[in-house]
């Protein structure tokens, strides 16, 4: 069973943008820490950092989609797979973090 935690778990940016544009019930996540929010950040989204998402499991739990993000990707899929070994099935990382966004999506987001 490990390799359901796996499939389906990368989303695109234009893939979450669009579904923010079409105005679906996204919990959108940065995990990235805060100084790092500071820096820039994704209009939308919420910031729970990797260290306090176990903390804020309930938040997950209730929500009908998941999508977490940060910095190029990596840190988001360790948080989306752990989200789903928790039971929270419909958690995705978006593939290549706010830098990916930045480069295809919003160039004004600032990139680091």
């Amino acid at each position: 069973m490990p390799e359901d935690l796996f499939t389906n778990i990368e989303v695109a940016p234009h893939e979450v943008k669009q579904a923010l544009d079409r105005g679906e019930k996204v919990l959108f996540v940065d995990v990235r820490e805060p100084w790092e929010h500071q820096l820039c950040r994704i209009e939308g989204s919420q910031l729970i950092p990797l260290g306090q998402i176990a903390a804020n499991l309930p938040t997950f739990e209730n929500a009908e989609s998941v999508v977490v993000f940060c910095h190029s990707g990596r840190r988001s899929l360790d948080a989306a797979v752990w989200l789903r070994s928790q039971g929270v099935s419909s958690a995705r990382s978006m593939a290549g973090g706010i830098d990916r966004w930045s480069r295809e999506i919003d160039p004004k987001v600032p990139r680091y």
